[in-house]
């Protein structure tokens, strides 16, 4: 769990960028975790230029939408040597220009393929000019270092005649990339890195409003391709199954055969971030820099008369700490309204402390990277803001997209724009086709790439991964990042067959695990394992692993059986010490076949005040409990001490789903409640009259 002693594409953050205005910096101290930086001191002062049009300029402080009069100056966009000049990162840190205009133009999501060679989306038809099918001015491009000098010096358009792709990641020997409402393969056949296979895997995704559609395209431990989507949702056909959902988090098996939508956010979302131990956050626009996942709808929707609440934040300030007063917002002012990206640091080249427990948030109208530290709260976490990891005074720099790279740096797309601003439409602007504000300031030409690295660490030794060596590929989920592991376990997937097997296993067994408490390729293993349908009793014996992420992803693979009840019931993870541990052993029992055993240790279970004060924790305890009625039932009947007050609710939820799945026993229950404790006879009754 995120170190508990824990992007690839981001999000479109372009598409992301919401609402500005000319506002100042709040006053006064920040907190006490507030890490400041301070703008560069001895640069040449900025230049401004006569505005071709006016910028919109949003009141503080006043009722949403209250314009001040235009704004008419604009700076003059800065070279990208001179504007790297200008950003500011933490201590011991430093930043390097990858790539940038003119060679690569209004980037706006990047992931790494097996060989460690970045790809990028490149987007001029954002944000209103999507264009027909085939038709449109963006691309996928490959950049390549070739001579290790720290800069691209190669270039290869993959594919183009795209409109608007927001996000791409790697399957099945080609690129998954969402573009124009559609989710495209894109394969290259002949080995020129030009894709000459193109078919779409499915259709729906909403381009009403171009800053809300699908993002963050990437591999989980899962096997399954995760994205987020904005407000624009979702309405399409997937493996024969229509599906209709508007903004939360997805996932979607890598060949387009079926689709999941797991939680609904509270807002436009464009953060994702998969912590090494497979847990699932993010971030929205509008005063929500960080989210957890902590149970999916099917366990709600597995339950009769019930269904999820929304992912709310677990940030204590939504603040934002830029080293200018020269931030325009729309609202949220001084705080995330474009928050994008919500990248785990899951590689080692790093300080500690940034181990698989630090997320990087950017926010492109506070020209910044923010960073928040997680910490523990029982089954899920607090998000504790640090301040800007990355800033800059120039009022161009939008950062969008902040992700671990496979040498363990953190590379920042720096969407470089002076409108970062969508919609609402200010006064005296017409709307646009994507529902963003129509500009002629709208910048088409620029876009940087940057590199922040720690040159007192070890850089990511890059694995050889080679998709037809299995050793290769074994080895490779050894590696001390994430990004190298994770592509690592796809290709193994993807080849199938039986002949990793028993290296995976002898890997559960005897990977060391890390001072930390982690033990990553253990974990890798077990995933593997999962999507090779090869689990066995390894896994089981796994629920006992020193290692509580190991014991976590045990429970996740485990297939439906006895065999995996009874190896639950008996390994001890349902009375875990790890929270994480818990909650995924709960949600096993929900999948498992209904046992009488498996519900008489829930009951128990619950009467636990560590899981009843848990709101995460009793959810999980719900949807099992559900599962496992007539042994839940019986236990929690035979016992008369009272059940906390927080616990309650659990009952009367499961006592409902009972009566609407065997309304004919409702009588049996009636009958044997003059002998129930008073408190859980009356949250019984309370679930027969709901």
């Amino acid at each position: 769990m995120p170190c508990r002693p824990p992007a690839t594409a981001a999000s479109p953050a372009v598409a992301a960028a919401v609402l500005l205005t000319l506002a100042s910096a709040p006053a006064g101290a920040g907190p006490a975790d507030i890490r400041p930086l301070h703008a560069r001191t001895g640069l040449a002062p900025l230049t401004y230029t006569n505005a071709a049009d006016a910028l919109p300029n949003y009141l503080p402080g006043q009722q949403w939408g209250t314009q001040g009069e235009p704004i008419r100056t604009m700076q003059v966009p800065l070279a990208p040597g001179e504007s790297q000049q200008h950003l500011v990162t933490q201590a011991g840190f430093e930043i390097s220009l990858f790539a940038s205009e003119p060679q690569i133009r209004k980037p706006i999501a990047l992931a790494w393929d097996h060989r460690g060679r970045l790809w990028i989306a490149e987007t001029i038809d954002y944000p209103n000019e999507q264009q027909p099918d085939g038709e449109g001015r963006d691309s996928i491009k490959v950049c390549v270092d070739t001579d290790g000098d720290g800069r691209a010096d190669r270039f290869t358009v993959f594919a183009d005649r795209l409109s608007i792709p927001t996000s791409l990641c790697f399957a099945n020997g080609g690129v998954i990339v969402t573009e124009g409402g559609q989710t495209l393969f894109l394969r290259d056949t002949d080995g020129d890195d030009v894709a000459d296979e193109r078919r779409v895997l499915f259709k729906g995704w909403g381009m009403g409003d171009t800053h809300a559609t699908v993002s963050n395209l990437r591999t989980g431990p899962d096997n399954w391709i995760w994205a987020t989507v904005g407000y624009s949702g979702f309405n399409g056909t997937v493996g024969g199954r229509t599906h209709r959902f508007g903004q939360g988090v997805l996932r979607f098996r890598p060949d387009g055969s079926e689709l999941e939508f797991i939680r609904s956010s509270n807002n436009n979302t464009w953060g994702l971030g998969i912590s090494e131990d497979g847990l699932i956050l993010g971030s929205t626009a509008n005063n929500n820099a960080s989210w957890h996942m902590e149970v999916p709808n099917r366990y709600y929707e597995s339950v009769r008369g019930w269904s999820a609440g929304r992912m709310e934040t677990i940030a204590d300030t939504q603040s934002i700490h830029p080293v200018t007063d020269r931030v325009r917002q729309v609202d949220q002012h001084h705080r995330y309204t474009a928050a994008a990206g919500h990248a785990l640091y899951t590689a080692r080249a790093f300080p500690r402390e940034y181990w698989n427990r630090i997320a990087f948030v950017t926010e492109p109208t506070g020209h910044l990277v923010g960073f928040f530290r997680l910490d523990p709260v029982g089954a899920t976490f607090r998000a504790v803001n640090l301040g800007s990891f990355l800033a800059s005074d120039d009022e161009w720099t939008a950062p969008i997209v902040a992700e671990v790279g496979p040498d363990g740096a953190v590379w920042v797309i720096d969407w470089y724009n002076y409108i970062v601003q969508h919609n609402p439409v200010p006064q005296g602007f017409r709307n646009g086709r994507g529902n963003a504000y129509e500009t002629s300031l709208r910048d088409k030409r620029h876009g940087r790439i940057y590199r922040v690295t720690h040159p007192a660490g070890q850089a990511t030794r890059a694995p050889r991964l080679d998709p037809a060596d299995t050793a290769s590929l074994v080895e490779g989920l050894s590696s001390d990042n994430q990004l190298w592991r994770l592509h690592a376990q796809r290709l193994l997937v993807e080849r199938g067959g039986s002949d990793a097997v028993p290296a995976l296993r002898r890997l559960v067994a005897t990977a060391p695990t890390e001072d930390t408490g982690l033990n990553p390729a253990a974990m890798h293993a077990l995933w593997t394992l999962g999507g090779l349908g090869a689990t066995g009793a390894e896994t089981r014996e796994a629920l006992r692993h020193p290692a509580a992420g190991v014991r976590r992803a045990a429970a996740t693979v485990l297939p439906a059986s006895a065999a995996s009840t009874a190896a639950l019931l008996d390994s001890g993870v349902l009375a875990d010490r790890d929270p994480q541990v818990r909650l995924a052993a709960f949600l096993a029992l929900a999948d498992q076949p209904a046992s009488a055993d498996a519900g008489g240790a829930l009951a128990r279970a619950l009467r636990e005040t560590r899981n009843a004060v848990d709101p995460v924790l009793r959810d999980a305890l719900t949807a099992a409990a559900a599962r496992h009625l007539d042994g839940f039932g019986r236990e929690l009947l035979a016992d008369q001490a009272p059940l906390h007050p927080d616990a309650l609710p659990v009952v009367t939820i499961v006592t409902r789903h009972y009566a609407a799945e065997a309304p004919g026993s409702v009588a049996d229950l009636l009958a044997a409640l003059p002998g129930v404790e008073p408190g859980i006879a009356a949250a019984l009754v309370a679930g027969l009259e709901a």
